[in-house]
Formats: C-alpha cells, sequence, structure tokens
C-alpha cells in the first residue's frame, strides 16, 4: 500500500511540475505576443497620426502588459486552498485613467486603447493554440 501511495504521489508531482512549466510557457508567448502588437501598433500609430498621440498609446500599452504581468502572478499563486484572485492588477486601469485626465502629455482615448491591445494577442495566442 505504501507503495502505491509513493507511486501516486510521484505520478500527481510530476504531473503538477508539467503543468506549471505549461502555464509559464504559455505566459511568457503572451507577454512576447503582447510586447510585438504593441510596438507594431506604435509604430503604425507614430506615422499614421503623430508621435504625440503614438507616446499615448505606447504608455496604455505598457500599462497592458504591467496588467497582464498582475494578473498571470496572481492566477500563479491560485492553489487548491485559495480560489480568490487578488485584485491588485486593478489599479493598474484606475491609474492610467486618472493619469490620462490629470496629465496634458497623454491623450485618454490613446492611452486606453493602447491599454487594450493585449487583447488581440490573447486572440493571437488562441488561434495559434487551436
Amino acid at each position: 500500500m505504501q507503495a502505491l501511495l509513493a507511486i501516486y504521489s510521484e505520478a500527481v508531482n510530476t504531473a503538477e511540475q508539467k503543468s506549471i512549466e505549461d502555464y509559464a510557457k504559455i505566459q511568457r508567448r503572451l507577454l512576447f505576443a503582447t510586447l510585438i502588437v504593441s510596438l507594431a501598433v506604435f509604430t503604425i500609430t507614430a506615422f499614421v497620426f503623430s508621435l504625440f498621440v503614438a507616446r499615448s498609446l505606447l504608455v496604455g500599452a505598457i500599462a497592458g502588459v504591467l496588467y497582464l504581468r498582475l494578473l498571470a502572478r496572481s492566477v500563479a499563486n491560485l492553489n487548491g486552498y485559495s480560489r480568490r484572485v487578488n485584485r491588485s492588477q486593478l489599479l493598474v486601469p484606475v491609474v492610467l485613467v486618472v493619469a490620462a485626465s490629470r496629465f496634458p502629455q497623454l491623450e485618454f482615448l490613446p492611452a486606453f486603447l493602447g491599454f487594450l491591445l493585449y487583447k488581440p494577442a490573447l486572440l493571437i495566442q488562441a488561434i495559434l493554440d487551436a
């Protein structure tokens, strides 16, 4: 009986370790895709509109990457006992909106659209994984 429990425990630990490694790999790919999409949109915006609009978009994109990173860290900290996601990442869009409304160096709409650039990266990731 002890041998069966030891084999089962080892199998569970191995499967859990593989799941953690897979999650880390997906997380890195998602962050990389978000950075690529953000840089591409920043470059296009700089040429089509102005550097002022592109800078606001870039600030929003950086906030989006930070939000995605905090959300991924919060999800990674979930375990069998705690099923509650930390809500500290919700401060990122709030701070972005406040900063865009207070500072004349930022335009609100491009900053907010830049923040949402992690969404196309999520879609790209989902299509590539399918």
